[in-house]
């Protein structure tokens, strides 16, 4: 009788164990802590900002850095402001970014800690953006009506943005040394320039670089377009070598699921168990990923920032994907993403120009 219950006991194990992912890190580079945007369309700069960070580690820096993901939107609302103002409102004015728009901020403006700029009044625990932003659209559509604006509104916007953030210290200490954002961002060593983006779609030549058309590409930045199964490869041998990767993409299908920590491209997508265990997937082609695109059922919904890769109990590859929505999921704010997923619904990504393979490299002439 005991050695029949345990048989039985065995057997219901092993049952549950083939019902659930069980997934293996193959890779994983060095990151920060899971930070939280909360109600703000500012994932961009949270996951550009843990992508810096990742790279700071990867270079050796001895200190953990936490960079102010408020500073990078704050000098972004800025430009977007001067850019909707300047196209007489015909342009895109919101919360939403790319991760080109970190490190043109960088350029810019240069970057501070999240210690000496939270983007937060004294005695709030919460980012929230919209209100802030129904203000500033409000006033610059007034702005881009008038016949002749004057050179007033710049100071506006960020009155507005000191109200509901904080006006930004001109000067600050770090480590018993005086800083302005510049010479703070000058002792970081990163280089904007080192960063290149990618994506995939067959309505621009490959091998060449293209103006993204997505509507949070408001400073038309430009991605080098290649076939799509080198975005995969290019990530692959980026985390492989210790560099991670920035990625944009689209959230909403019924295969993704933050609070599930899973994200998955299934061929039956209604069934009960999508979430609890592995099972067939679509197969991705050129072809797909275009159709996808030209029909907005492939949109840039979200950035995250991917750090590893992982294999799950049937060897399939899944990329390990840091999400800026707090400590979430069985895997406390990671995402396992199936490679499938991310052939498909990757809409670009930034990386490194080292972390790039030798031969798309040279190629591309990067």
């Amino acid at each position: 009788m005991k050695k029949t219950f345990l048989l039985l006991v065995a057997f219901c194990m092993a049952n549950f164990a083939n019902a659930q992912y069980q997934f293996t890190l193959t890779s994983d580079c060095n990151c920060t802590s899971i930070k939280n945007q909360q109600n703000t369309g500012t994932c961009w700069s949270f996951a550009t900002s843990s992508f810096l960070e990742s790279e700071l580690i990867r270079m050796g820096k001895k200190e953990e850095y936490d960079l102010s993901e408020m500073f990078f939107v704050r000098q972004i609302f800025k430009d977007k402001a001067m850019n909707y103002v300047y196209r007489q409102g015909k342009a895109q004015f919101g919360q939403g970014g790319l991760s080109h728009d970190v490190t043109r901020a960088f350029i810019e403006a240069g970057a501070m800690p999240e210690s000496v700029y939270s983007g937060k009044l004294p005695g709030e625990y919460m980012h929230d953006h919209s209100e802030m932003e129904v203000a500033l659209k409000g006033m610059l559509d007034i702005i881009a009506q008038q016949k002749k604006p004057s050179d007033k509104w710049a100071a506006s916007v960020a009155g507005i943005m000191d109200a509901y953030m904080g006006p930004v210290p001109e000067k600050f200490v770090v480590n018993g040394k005086e800083h302005t954002p510049k010479t703070y961002a000058a002792t970081l060593g990163i280089n904007p320039a080192d960063y290149v983006s990618f994506t995939s779609y067959t309505h621009h030549p490959f091998d060449q670089q293209m103006i993204l058309e997505i509507p949070d590409n408001w400073s038309n930045g430009s991605y080098y377009n290649i076939p799509f199964e080198e975005l995969a490869s290019i990530t692959k041998n980026a985390i492989t070598n210790g560099y991670s990767v920035a990625w944009d993409g689209d959230v909403s299908e019924k295969g993704f699921s933050a609070n599930k920590g899973i994200a998955v491209l299934p061929v039956n997508e209604k069934r009960e168990d999508l979430f609890s265990k592995p099972d067939a997937e679509i197969a991705v082609t050129q072809a797909l990923r275009q159709e996808t695109f030209s029909n907005y059922s492939t949109t840039d919904d979200h950035l995250m920032h991917v750090t590893g890769t992982a294999k799950d109990q049937n060897g399939n590859t899944y990329f390990y994907v840091k999400n800026s929505w707090g400590e979430i999921s069985p895997y406390n704010g990671y995402i396992y993403m199936s490679e499938a997923y991310y052939k498909l619904k990757t809409v670009g990504i930034m990386v490194h120009k080292n972390a790039v393979p030798a031969e798309i490299r040279k190629r591309l002439g990067i």
